[in-house]
């Protein structure tokens, strides 16, 4: 079993510190750092909890740095400001014909929008291959038709719906993630248990990961959605970026 991940990368960097007074010039706490993580974030993260979870993968991804850099209050985990250094938009994706996709049992396309994947390229992958899962920041529209599963959030949900993409083509494909209540998938609701939440970040890279890990293993979506609950859930327990491998059972 191989799984291609395909889309944008960051790094995702954690200042942890600490916050006791807030700054006499003007109403914002002083930050002091302490230490710092540092990580693959958004594509990359994709690709390392898959790699964690004891699956062979490959990344194609952009060149370009980006970086999201959270600075954390310590001992309560609150964030205080993202500082991102995306202005400058990825390279689009080249030599995108030469992939051989034959060679993987899935293909996840991880698009944060951020210029390394157009529609284009996406309805070009989606073409290729039966077995394509997407997690987009783009507007859902006809290109993606051919995908196996769309995975958004609550957010994306409503934006588009605002965008005017109420999904009737789309029934048997979208699944959306709700944080805390899990996610859902054709009406049906699938629940997750209550847990501490430390952090969201990274939780839906969690989620889609072991979702095509399942898949492939099963061909049953009830199944991989059960799993990319139970992975998301432990990634929400932990600070920072985590990868999910490293606490849980591979099986």
């Amino acid at each position: 079993m191989k799984i291609l991940v395909i889309g944008d990368s960051c790094k995702d960097v954690f200042i942890y510190g600490t916050a006791n007074r807030l700054c006499p010039e003007a109403p914002v706490p002083v930050f002091i750092p302490k230490r710092k993580t540092e990580t693959g974030g958004m594509a990359a993260n994709v690709y390392e909890n898959i790699e964690s979870l004891g699956v062979e993968v490959d990344l194609i991804t952009n060149q370009e740095v980006i970086t999201k850099t959270r600075y954390v209050e310590e001992k309560t985990n609150h964030q205080i400001i993202r500082v991102d250094s995306d202005s400058t938009k990825s390279k689009r994706i080249e030599g995108i014909e030469h992939i051989p996709f034959e060679n993987y049992c899935a293909v996840i396309i991880s698009d944060y929008n951020k210029g390394f994947l157009e529609y284009d390229d996406i309805q070009y992958i989606c073409s290729k291959h039966d077995t394509v899962f997407i997690d987009t920041k783009k507007i859902v529209n006809e290109k993606m038709l051919d995908a196996r599963f769309i995975k958004i959030n609550e957010h994306e949900y409503e934006n588009n719906i605002a965008a005017g993409q109420y999904f009737k083509e789309f029934y048997d494909k979208l699944i959306v993630t709700m944080s805390g209540k899990g996610c859902k998938y054709m009406d049906k609701e699938y629940n997750v248990q209550e847990v501490e939440v430390r952090d969201n970040s990274g939780a839906g890279d969690s989620f889609i990961s072991a979702l095509a890990i399942q898949y492939c293993r099963t061909n049953d979506i009830e199944s991989a959605i059960l799993y990319g609950n139970d992975c998301a859930t432990i990634a929400v327990q932990h600070k920072g970026v985590t990868k999910v491998g490293k606490h849980l059972k591979v099986f």
